[in-house]
């Protein structure tokens, strides 16, 4: 009769073996990864996205309430991670490519902060580029969400694609970019450290 949650993120084959062993045991499974950094988790402000019957959510929804500040119900269990899996490869994709566009700029002659102030209120902007880029300007790597984690979640996309039969091109170029930033000693650091990944790149040639 227990209830549990799972917050992880990991593969929806894996969450619907977990759920059914513990649903031939008596016990409710919620898939509930979460969306946010340590500091919105600290302070109850993370997105939830919850699979799993609706019995089972109506029992966890005083949990939502503490954990976090949104909750979306996405289906069964093993939909959260789907969700999930495709978020963060949407999120992965944007921080490179915009960490490429604005080292460019710079390289090109604009001051880092002007670039910023154009580009957090013009069409090019995302999510985490007005969250994180203020920090990288500031030489700020600390991680709200780690370079590996990343490449982890990558790796996850491009599976779910192999079982679905759906390539996933763009996300394999974007997995070994972050595989990239591993190799060249970023790893523990937050994802936006692409950015000083692509700046040095950019003082060698100049040095060349």
């Amino acid at each position: 009769g227990s209830l549990i949650i799972e917050l992880s993120t990991i593969d929806p084959t894996t969450m619907k073996a977990v759920a059914a062993a513990a649903g031939a045991k008596g016990h409710a499974v919620l898939d509930c990864p979460v969306s946010g950094s340590p500091v919105e988790a600290g302070t109850g402000k993370l997105v939830l996205l919850v699979g799993g019957g609706d019995d089972a959510v109506q029992r966890g929804r005083p949990l939502f309430d503490v954990l976090g500040q949104t909750w979306k119900h996405t289906g069964e269990v093993g939909t959260a991670k789907v969700v999930k899996i495709v978020n963060n490869m949407m999120s992965m994709g944007n921080v490179l490519v915009a960490a490429e566009a604005f080292s460019l700029g710079v390289a090109a002659g604009v001051e880092p902060e002007k670039l910023y102030d154009v580009i957090s209120v013009s069409g090019g902007r995302s999510h985490h580029f007005t969250k994180r880029f203020p920090n990288a300007l500031n030489g700020d790597f600390s991680p709200g969400f780690k370079m590996e984690l990343g490449e982890k979640d990558l790796s996850l996309g491009i599976e779910l694609g192999r079982a679905n039969n759906l390539p996933t091109p763009t996300a394999s170029i974007v997995r070994e970019m972050y595989a990239l930033a591993l190799a060249e000693g970023f790893r523990g650091q937050d994802i936006v450290a692409l950015l000083a990944m692509y700046d040095n790149w950019a003082a060698s040639g100049n040095q060349s």
